[in-house]
């Protein structure tokens, strides 16, 4: 059998919370959502001022990034770079920049989607949220 570790509830309060401080640093109103390993949801914030849609899109971003085991960035390239038939793949919605997994010790148990400003500053935001599990 297999031992793996799991995303808790206060690892999603402690992602979440660095994940609104650097989008507060940079003035930047979002939506983040951290996910498990299955895609289900474990946090959801939408900040003020952000975008209603960015709601839908944040947790599709992490959703995509946590089934896929890799950014969600590399689908939106690769069907930038012709291959639409991934448009067809299933339960992956959220095939935009801004969907990052969360990495331990070789294991993905979640992922971290934002969703409101440019795809890199999600990304950014995204990347500040997993930084504190380390921490």
């Amino acid at each position: 059998m297999k031992h793996k570790p799991m995303l808790t509830q206060d690892d999603a309060r402690r992602m979440g919370a660095a994940a609104a401080e650097e989008a507060g640093r940079n003035g930047w109103a979002v939506t983040i959502a951290i996910v498990d390993d299955g895609g289900h949801l474990l946090w959801l914030q939408r900040l003020d001022g952000a975008a209603p849609i960015s709601a839908e899109i944040a947790p599709a971003k992490a959703r995509t990034a946590a089934l896929g085991r890799r950014e969600s960035r590399v689908y939106e390239e690769m069907i930038n770079q012709g291959r639409t038939s991934f448009l067809s793949a299933p339960g992956l919605r959220g095939m935009l920049e801004g969907g990052v997994p969360v990495l331990v010790d070789g294991h993905c148990v979640g992922a971290v989607g934002v969703s409101g400003v440019k795809s890199t500053e999600d990304a950014q935001i995204a990347r500040a949220g997993i930084a504190a599990l380390a921490g």
